[in-house]
């Protein structure tokens, strides 16, 4: 059964929230849904257009300038990246991370029923960036269709060999073991990781419980990325977006998005 809300969203349910944003039938297509079963995780085509691309990347300039050292903080930093969070609440631009029906069609696939838990940015600094391979649900290991987590990366500069690409590790998501338990050390390269190489514009959706880490960036410049984080509803969410809700935005917003940020 749907789970059904009576507060600022009026009644709605999630299927109506999906089709009053947009998800119709057939999306995000078969390719893209095989993909994300078998491998865990997929492009999807379609969705980046160059005028979103130049709008990110001003208003992340904008706002790594104005906030600084406290970049982040609201969800959490990390060392030799710069970090922005709470992105719903600070631009217009970053709704499309939580309302392209593509993106919210591949979503449902994983999940089922499922809120947005966060909206954020990590840009990996020059000589810094390597991460440990990790998953993005703290709870554990599941089995396929019990999946309670799923992310998106919207690439916001060319992921290449050198400027810090993500890794991933294919199918991982099925293996039911968690990294930092499977790995003697989860820094090292694994034997069937792979690079995501793709150039500015490229949409990456991925099952949150599929092994992945972030590389050494080598080049001379930031390699920037946002994230539209996804829970199922029951779960809580990384940023609780009720609590940071800012008059404006729920103002901005549809009773269809807003019921996608349990607001």
């Amino acid at each position: 059964m749907p789970i059904v809300h009576t507060g600022s969203y009026g009644g709605i349910d999630s299927a109506r929230a999906l089709a009053e944003l947009g998800v119709g039938p057939g999306m995000p297509g078969a390719d893209v849904l095989e993909r994300l079963d078998e491998d865990g995780y997929a492009f999807l085509p379609g969705v980046f257009t160059p005028p979103m691309l130049a709008a990110f990347r001003a208003r992340l300039g904008r706002l790594t300038e104005a906030e600084g050292a406290r970049g982040g903080s609201e969800v959490g930093q990390e060392a030799g990246t710069m970090r922005l969070s709470d992105l719903v609440n600070k631009g217009p631009e970053f709704d499309a991370c939580f309302t392209s029906p593509v993106l919210l069609a591949g979503v449902a696939h994983l999940l089922g029923e499922f809120k947005l838990s966060s909206v954020s940015s990590r840009a990996a600094l020059p000589g810094e960036g390597h991460q440990a391979l990790h998953t993005d649900w703290p709870g554990g290991p599941l089995a396929p269709g019990e999946y309670q987590a799923c992310n998106s990366m919207w690439i916001l500069d060319d992921f290449t060999e050198e400027n810090g690409a993500t890794r991933v590790v294919p199918g991982s998501h099925r293996w039911g073991r968690a990294p930092q338990e499977a790995l003697e050390d989860p820094f090292a390269p694994h034997p069937d990781e792979r690079l995501v190489l793709a150039p500015a514009g490229s949409l990456l959706l991925f099952n949150g419980h599929l092994w992945h880490g972030g590389t050494l960036n080598r080049s001379g410049a930031p390699r920037r990325a946002l994230h539209g984080y996804f829970t199922r509803r029951g779960n809580p969410q990384q940023l609780d977006q009720a609590r940071y809700a800012r008059p404006e935005t729920l103002a901005r917003l549809s009773p269809a998005a807003r019921f996608l940020l349990d607001v």
